[in-house]
C-alpha cells in the first residue's frame, strides 16, 4: 500500500497549482483519502477529504471556496486543485487513506487518528 504526492510547486500569491496522490497497492476508491498540510512550526492540520465512493466531501474553513478536491478511479489518483493561492497556504501536503470515511473525516477535522497510509508529501510555497 503506498501513496505517492506530487505537484507541489513554488507560485506567487493568487496563482493556482493542483497536487496529486497516486495509490498503488490498493483500489483508491474503496477508500477515504484525506489531503493534510504542515507547515514549518506548526502542527499539521486537515484540509479536505472525500468518502469511499465519492459521495462526501469535506474542506477546512481555511480553504472552504479556494480548494477543489476530486478523483479519478480509472488512473487511481486523487487530486486537490488549489486556487487563489496565499502565502499562508504554504506547507508540506500530505495525502492519506483509511478504509473508514468517519475515522478519515475525524482525522482531517483535528481528531488524532491512526490512518492506513500516508504519503511522503509534497512542499507548495506560495511566495512573491
Amino acid at each position: 500500500v503506498q501513496l505517492v504526492e506530487s505537484g507541489g510547486d513554488v507560485v506567487q500569491p493568487g496563482g493556482s497549482l493542483r497536487l496529486s496522490c497516486v495509490a498503488s497497492g490498493f483500489t483508491l476508491h474503496h477508500y477515504a483519502i484525506g489531503w493534510f498540510r504542515q507547515a514549518p512550526g506548526k502542527e499539521r492540520e486537515g484540509v479536505s477529504a472525500v468518502s469511499e465512493y465519492g459521495g462526501k466531501t469535506y474542506y477546512s474553513d481555511a480553504v472552504k471556496g479556494r480548494f477543489t478536491i476530486s478523483t479519478d478511479n480509472a488512473k487511481n489518483t486523487v487530486y486537490l486543485q488549489m486556487n487563489d493561492l496565499k502565502p499562508e497556504d504554504t506547507a508540506v501536503y500530505y495525502c492519506a487513506a483509511d478504509r473508514s470515511t468517519t475515522v478519515l473525516f475525524d482525522g482531517v477535522r483535528g481528531t488524532p487518528v491512526s490512518l492506513d497510509a500516508w504519503g511522503r508529501g509534497t512542499q507548495v510555497t506560495v511566495s512573491s
